[in-house]
């Protein structure tokens, strides 16, 4: 086994163990190499950094907003499960990244509201 093969059986372990399932047939894979996450979750990843820099940025959506980019990744995962219509993995990547804007986002303001509230404590 090389160094490769090594650092991507590392990867997949933390993959499953943030809780993805990791099936082949729904993830992207790179020089032979499967990604440690699905191609949803590797939108939410990429979505919650984005978000994150831009509300480091200044740049924050009206948390309606938030919940509606996260509503349409679980309508995305609704409709595959009960098998209205089978998703692909570019629609899986770009509404996961929508949802982890839209997580961060919820997150963001969650955070915010508890910290205004125990500074009034």
């Amino acid at each position: 086994m090389n160094r490769n093969d090594k650092k991507w059986i590392s990867l997949m372990e933390y993959g499953h163990r943030i809780g993805c399932h990791q099936m082949a047939e729904r993830s992207f894979f790179w020089n032979g190499y499967q990604f440690p996450v699905c191609a949803r979750c590797t939108g939410v990843v990429i979505g919650e950094i984005v978000c994150m820099i831009t509300i480091l940025l200044g740049i924050k959506l009206n948390i309606f907003l938030y919940v509606t980019l996260l509503l349409l990744m679980g309508l995305d995962w609704f409709i595959q499960y009960v098998n209205l219509l089978e998703s692909n993995n570019i629609r899986r990547l770009i509404t996961g990244l929508l949802g982890g804007i839209g997580l961060t986002g919820i997150y963001f303001y969650i955070i915010m509201y508890l910290i205004e509230l125990f500074k009034n404590i």
